[in-house]
């Protein structure tokens, strides 16, 4: 057997090792926070608050808190991301303007949270007046995944064939009209991946939300304060984890963070068939 053969051989080897080892690592903290967090989940847990009059420990309002999050963050962040990915890929000229555009998109990408944190709190929420609320936090989470989301959208757009754009325009169709029917559809499953990222970042992010959407924990109210709720202060469930960790109550933090695994492959399992629906749609 010659050398290179062997090379082949053992490289193989340690890529199957190196694959083995990551699943044995995820598998590993999933099954560790499972077992450490799920006595604690219960329906109580899930449909309370915290309450040391009526002796309850529970997360709705933190759970209801970072669906506030996720939403407000996507209905701002995606149009914009995605449009501003079909202007920088279809419409704009390649020149110092575009390559200053992208290098502040990647520069933005690498900022740690905190200093977004920072900056939204002073900008947002003393600047704008919005204080501690939840809007405050979503317009912070939205410039964090904004990058992301234009990003993710320019790479699904630059892999469409330019056959595609071609023989649109060939049979007449108009460039918005080809970019609308023919371009999103063949790359939303690429747009989607950079949404569910954003997701995961928004759900996950904690340090950002501690100086811009406080710690709230209240369930909002019925009527119009489920509009009012966007300027009340309202702790997601990463803030409420990381507070319980601070106060030594481990059993509820690990709770947390089942709820947290549980959301985030929920969202995986729903965008990956919108995914292949959408693919689909478009194909057709």
């Amino acid at each position: 057997m010659s050398k290179r053969r062997l090379a082949d051989i053992f490289i193989l080897g340690m890529i199957y090792l190196a694959a083995f080892f990551s699943v044995i690592l995820l598998a590993g903290i999933i099954g560790y926070v499972f077992v450490r967090g799920i006595p604690t989940v219960g329906w109580s847990f899930l449909t309370t608050v915290s309450s040391i009059i009526r002796g309850t420990v529970g997360i709705a309002g933190n759970i209801v808190n970072t669906l506030y999050i996720v939403v407000l963050t996507l209905l701002i962040a995606v149009p914009v991301g995605v449009g501003a990915a079909v202007w920088l890929n279809e419409y704009a000229r390649r020149g110092r303007l575009v390559r200053l555009i992208e290098f502040a998109l990647e520069t933005l990408a690498g900022i740690p949270s905190i200093v977004f944190g920072l900056f939204g709190m002073m900008f947002f929420g003393t600047t704008l007046g919005l204080g501690y609320s939840i809007l405050t936090g979503a317009l912070t989470l939205t410039i964090m995944v904004l990058p992301l989301i234009t990003r993710n959208t320019q790479v699904a757009l630059q892999a469409v064939p330019d056959g595609y754009r071609e023989g649109a325009l060939g049979m007449g169709a108009g460039k918005w009209y080809m970019i609308r029917t023919v371009l999103l559809p063949t790359a939303s499953s690429g747009i989607l991946t950079g949404v569910v990222l954003a997701v995961g970042r928004i759900v996950g992010e904690s340090a950002a939300l501690l100086f811009t959407a406080g710690s709230g924990y209240l369930l909002p109210q019925k009527g119009m304060g489920l509009v009012r709720k966007i300027m009340e202060s309202g702790g997601t469930l990463t803030v409420q984890m990381y507070l319980s960790m601070s106060k030594g109550q481990y059993d509820v933090a690990f709770g947390i963070a089942v709820v947290l695994l549980c959301i985030v492959m929920l969202i995986n399992l729903i965008v990956s068939r919108m995914s292949r629906f959408m693919v689909h749609y478009g194909c057709r």
